[in-house]
């Protein structure tokens, strides 16, 4: 009976572990028993030079589920693949999670999209000089004062005729100044 590993792999390397496992089990024959490995991943909105990109981020980084008919070839075909530390388990002994752990893990994207509050990541914070791109403060240079995730919007202060005015602006309408 398959159950579901974690298996603990160099971080940036998870996809290449996936992809040389299914292809080491299919040289050996044991493709019926290595039935499915996944990189956990969710997809996140960041805020890049004025623009909203979708970027797909690793959700649980340096780590590839497996699901497996363990036994002692499946074991050593995985421990011995590259770019992989082994199981995650107590005393080197590959520990099973549950099939609803597993689904949980794996299902994280679809339970972001579901939830109401969007992840959304952008490459200035509170204190960095900020342009604004467009609106009617469009070409101004201001100072971040607050960011507010829940509306996607920044409060920069800019200097209007000499004097710092608070601005309510969307995370794509600014930009940080180089």
């Amino acid at each position: 009976m398959a159950r579901w590993y974690i298996i603990h792999a160099y971080s940036g390397f998870e996809g290449k572990v996936r992809d040389s496992i299914m292809a080491e089990a299919t040289r050996m024959g044991l493709e019926q028993l290595v039935e499915q490995i996944e990189v956990p991943t969710e997809t996140i909105t960041e805020a890049r030079r004025g623009k909203k990109i979708a970027v797909e981020r690793k959700f649980m980084p340096g780590y590839v589920l497996a699901k497996l008919n363990m036994n002692d070839d499946v074991y050593h075909l995985v421990k011995n693949t590259p770019k992989v530390t082994g199981f995650l388990g107590s005393m080197g002994k590959p520990q099973a999670i549950s099939e609803a752990e597993a689904t949980r893990m794996l299902n994280s994207e679809e339970e972001a999209a579901a939830a109401p509050k969007q992840k959304v990541k952008v490459d200035y914070e509170i204190g960095d000089q900020v342009k604004v791109l467009d609106g009617p403060f469009a070409s101004f240079n201001g100072l971040v004062e607050e960011l507010d995730f829940d509306r996607s919007r920044v409060k920069v202060s800019v200097s209007i005729f000499g004097r710092a005015t608070p601005v309510e602006l969307e995370f794509e309408q600014v930009e940080r100044s180089k």
